[in-house]
């Protein structure tokens, strides 16, 4: 394995958030979101992608990768690995605050420039079978699009299944790289893009450094911790709904069959075997059903 895996966020960050290579980023946002002409990215600056709450009450965020063209646009980039509850509304509610947060109380509106969302999702979120969709603001009934200063585009890896043959153009080769550079040798030959073809070098696990390597399999030991945390709740989580269903649903069934074992003469514990209970749950049961009228 030559290459590292780019989905991880230590890679991700050291590859797209380079201030010295800026035009790995511009190379990326340019072919994913298919900017022409003049809104073509020609310069970026990166920002603090660590955002403190302006307000009491107000969440803080980190994301992976945050910049600004020439024009004054943002750009926020995410990796994200996993689905999570409130994905969707965490992503609108970070993305809306940037680009409040770009003019103070009592500054002119017009000072606010356009926001644009780039998620990298390692799981499928959208019914289309399309893996890379643009998500913008129009008029319900007309289409107009009047709302543009909003913008929100999401690559799901799970849906791209090209392989290096099918791959018809920048875009294509961009989210092939990020799916699997791991599992890759050598570099595409028909990599001809300045941008991309840095990706790949800077994705090279010999031009790491031991803690810089260190720090990358940290993260994977952190997202394996948390797999584990979130198995282990769900275990525990379906045995209390086990127990809860028997006490609110499941046991007059559960006392019935407790009833036929003891027409039949049968001992509390081989009962509490067939039900599958505790012992001391079964004997109040069966207090329960000979208990005198």
């Amino acid at each position: 394995m030559r290459f590292v895996d780019v989905k991880n966020d230590v890679a991700f960050r050291k590859i797209f958030g380079n201030e010295k290579k800026t035009y790995i980023l511009i190379s990326f946002l340019n072919a994913v979101l298919k900017l022409e002409g003049s809104q073509i990215i020609k310069e970026i600056k990166f920002i603090n992608p660590y955002l403190l709450p302006r307000i009491q009450g107000e969440k803080a965020s980190i994301i992976d990768v945050k910049a600004e063209d020439m024009a004054g646009r943002q750009f926020i980039i995410e990796m994200q690995l996993a689905d999570a509850k409130g994905f969707d509304k965490r992503v609108q509610y970070y993305t809306c605050r940037d680009y409040s947060m770009q003019i103070k109380r009592g500054e002119e509106y017009d000072l606010l420039k356009p926001t644009f969302f780039i998620g990298i999702l390692d799981f499928s979120f959208f019914e289309s079978e399309n893996y890379l969709s643009h998500h913008i603001i129009l008029n319900g009934e007309t289409y107009e699009h009047k709302l543009k200063d909003i913008q929100f585009t999401f690559i799901e890896l799970e849906k791209f299944n090209k392989q290096l043959t099918q791959l018809d153009n920048l875009i294509d080769k961009w989210i092939f790289f990020i799916k699997n550079s791991d599992d890759l040798d050598i570099i595409p030959d028909d990599i001809d893009d300045k941008g991309l073809i840095q990706a790949y070098q800077d994705a090279e696990k010999f031009r790491w450094t031991k803690d810089e390597l260190i720090e990358y399999d940290n993260f994977w030991i952190a997202v394996q911790d948390a797999r584990g945390r979130l198995e282990l709740a769900e275990e525990r989580g379906e045995a209390r709904g086990e127990a809860k269903g028997i006490e609110k649903g499941d046991r007059s069934r559960v006392i019935k069959v407790v009833t036929n074992c003891l027409e039949n003469n049968m001992n509390k514990e081989l009962i509490a075997q067939i039900v599958d209970l505790p012992l001391g749950e079964v004997k109040k049961m069966i207090e329960e059903i000979i208990k005198p009228e």
